[in-house]
């Protein structure tokens, strides 16, 4: 219907490019440039996302978490899926557009390893109040080194410091507070199991289990550096876990270029 109105307006429409589906062959360069020689295949836009899953999702029955700044847990929807025309605002579960016409749920949380660097820079306030420095890989060190000494905390610590895309206006909470379980290890132990805790109330391991998941693949810096984070992930999951395929959307978008070009 607009290229028919344009065509009525007298709009040249061999101005227009040709249409093709995301990383798909939008053309060739024409000329040799900074070393890319001519006739190198140019693929149009791929989403960031969409590429850093690709770089890690080998299966359909694969699961990414990736726990950065953020956090994000997403699985593949079957062939035939179709989301709803209208989502409901209070979803936690949102469906983005992936390969070859199919989708992907995507549990996106805002509060992720930014939650633990926010503690981390609370941390160090009150010592430089008090006098004390310390280095952040220092104090990471011995928190984790506290944590794990620790192997499970009763303190309940809601991280959603940052609200939610889902619940904006919910804030973070620390509950069952004792006499026992204000150590550094029971704090930063019951962080990292309310940072799983948040992402798997978004998208649960039964869910994943109907959608045929049978493993998750976890990925980002916060679930490379924290021993503890990973032992929560296993904890909160009861699936296969496996990490060190880091989610890189360069390598994702350069896979899928491969792929299908």
């Amino acid at each position: 219907m607009r290229f028919m109105s344009l065509k009525a307006a007298g709009f040249p429409l061999r101005l227009l490019p040709r249409c093709v589906p995301s990383g798909g062959l939008a053309g060739r360069t024409c000329s040799a440039w900074h070393s890319v020689p001519a006739g190198t295949p140019v693929a149009a836009a791929l989403g960031d996302f969409q590429c850093s899953v690709y770089s890690c999702m080998s299966a359909p029955t694969d699961a990414v978490l990736n726990i950065s700044t953020s956090a994000q847990l997403t699985h593949s929807m079957p062939a035939d899926f179709t989301p709803p025309d209208s989502p409901h605002l209070e979803s936690s579960v949102s469906y983005f557009p992936y390969f070859d016409s199919s989708y992907l749920a995507v549990a996106a949380s805002l509060n992720g390893g930014n939650v633990l660097a926010t503690f981390a820079e609370t941390l160090k306030s009150w010592m430089r109040e008090l006098g004390v420095e310390l280095t952040d890989s220092c104090l990471y060190e011995k928190l984790i080194t506290c944590a794990l000494k620790q192997e499970t905390s009763d303190l309940r610590v809601s991280p959603t410091i940052l609200g939610e895309r889902h619940a904006p206006l919910s804030l973070g909470q620390v509950t069952n507070i004792s006499t026992s379980n204000l150590s550094l290890g029971h704090m930063f132990r019951a962080l990292c199991c309310g940072v799983l805790t948040n992402i798997s109330s978004m998208m649960p391991a039964e869910r994943l289990q109907q959608a045929g998941v049978l493993r998750i693949v976890g990925s980002g810096s916060a679930l490379a550096r924290n021993q503890v984070l990973r032992q929560e992930v296993e904890k909160v999951f009861p699936l296969q876990v496996v990490y060190g395929q880091n989610a890189d959307s360069a390598a994702g978008v350069a896979m899928v270029v491969y792929d299908r070009l």
